[in-house]
């Protein structure tokens, strides 16, 4: 329970993703029934999957020479951190009391790939690029993205998979309730990569579509006939600061941050654990006191067998069916370590508008899935409170309740 008498809310938001770069756009795209997946056919092993634009928007806002360092997860990352902070309204950061915290699954995964391949080849060392080092850092995403919006206190690089992006905000809110940091922009970006995805598909966690079946009807979370994940990309950022401080400069707040917690998930890194779910449910409502008036769980739901169903179960056993429930990577595909912030952002712009998204191609909930409230179509439902769930691969849970202001 927090007992510092800080509030920590959210004023600022960015995202850069398939389907949107704005929580506006992302929001009708979204509501509008768009799908970001598309067959990869150029990969030797063409899977369906949620790209962004080779050239993403935003590029022209940074230099050539902040450009000159980063791989496309930082490019990724800076965007929406830079539309976070623009988001704001802020005029300027104080440097020494902002924090940067960006977290991400593998780094700039694609230069990995194109320098192993360069050497595999039999390419010689003049042919690497001496940047590639520093494209390839783990914590690439944070530092350019500290560098680029001219952050110069605590940096943080989570690098806790799928539960990156929400371990980041979660660990900003904290540096804040301590007194460590007066603002902080936090979130997570991840890039697509063919060697992740063929990754998940040695796992046999990879969607395939059936015979005639269109790729963005591949990944199905909580569906009887969802047969694994689609791989996507992108980043989102939010801004934090105190209550007090956004209200005396008339900042406009999303919500506040009501109650985080995190926990190791399982014995095995390729599986989810529903008991292990359930306390982390519990260590949030340890801080929460109640889950009164919840109005939307956005699930972190991939499509995977394993995941999904340990995923149902601690909702079930948690929630019953009083809560509704939807998963947006059905749309999105699963960004990895920026999925966390991707969709609590998405959930804000539901909470706002008072509007629940379905989720996509959830045609017949799975038996070993049944109980919770799976919204399947757009309902209107004015709420005040979310939590969005993130239970990654490598065992590492992250939840976050925020509450309307």
């Amino acid at each position: 329970m927090n007992r510092t008498g800080k509030r920590i809310v959210i004023t600022g938001a960015g995202v850069a993703s398939a389907l949107g770069n704005t929580p506006e756009e992302l929001f009708e795209n979204l509501a509008a029934g768009k799908s970001a997946v598309r067959m990869m056919n150029s990969w030797p092993a063409p899977v369906p999957a949620a790209p962004l634009p080779e050239t993403p928007s935003g590029m022209e806002r940074l230099s050539r020479t902040e450009r000159r360092s980063m791989g496309r997860v930082a490019h990724l990352a800076a965007i929406a951190g830079l539309a976070a902070f623009r988001d704001s309204g802020l005029d300027e950061l104080p440097s020494e009391r902002t924090a940067c915290v960006i977290g991400s699954t593998l780094g700039a995964s694609r230069v990995f790939e194109e320098t192993f391949e360069t050497l595999l080849l039999g390419g010689g060392r003049e042919e690497i690029s001496p940047m590639n080092f520093f494209k390839c850092a783990s914590h690439t995403a944070a530092f350019n993205t500290a560098n680029v919006l001219h952050i110069g206190g605590p940096v943080y690089a989570p690098a806790s998979a799928c539960a990156a992006g929400l371990q980041s905000i979660g660990l900003a809110a904290g540096l804040l309730l301590s007194g460590e940091a007066d603002f902080a922009v936090a979130g997570g970006a991840d890039e697509l990569s063919h060697m992740v995805a063929e990754s998940f598909c040695r796992m046999e966690a990879y969607a395939h579509p059936s015979a005639g079946e269109m790729p963005e009807n591949a990944a199905r979370p909580f569906d009887r006939n969802r047969s694994g994940l689609v791989c996507g990309e992108g980043a989102a950022t939010v801004l934090l600061e105190e209550y007090e401080h956004a209200r005396k400069r008339g900042a406009r707040i999303y919500a506040e941050i009501e109650a985080y917690a995190t926990n190791r998930g399982t014995e095995q890194v390729t599986q989810s654990d529903s008991a292990a779910v359930e306390r982390c449910f519990r260590l949030l409502a340890d801080q929460a006191e109640s889950f009164d008036g919840l109005g939307l769980i956005s699930a972190h739901a991939t499509g995977t067998r394993q995941g999904d169903r340990a995923e149902a179960e601690a909702l079930r056993r948690t929630f019953g069916s009083t809560v509704p429930t939807a998963s947006l990577k059905g749309q999105l595909g699963h960004t990895l370590g920026a999925s966390g912030a991707l969709e609590l952002i998405a959930s804000l712009e539901m909470m706002r508008r008072g509007v629940l998204l379905p989720s996509a191609n959830l045609s017949e909930p799975a038996p070993e899935c049944a109980g919770p409230d799976y919204v399947r179509e757009i309902r209107e439902k004015k709420f005040t409170r979310f939590i969005k769930d993130c239970f990654a691969f490598g065992g590492i849970n992250a939840l976050m309740l925020c509450r309307k202001m």
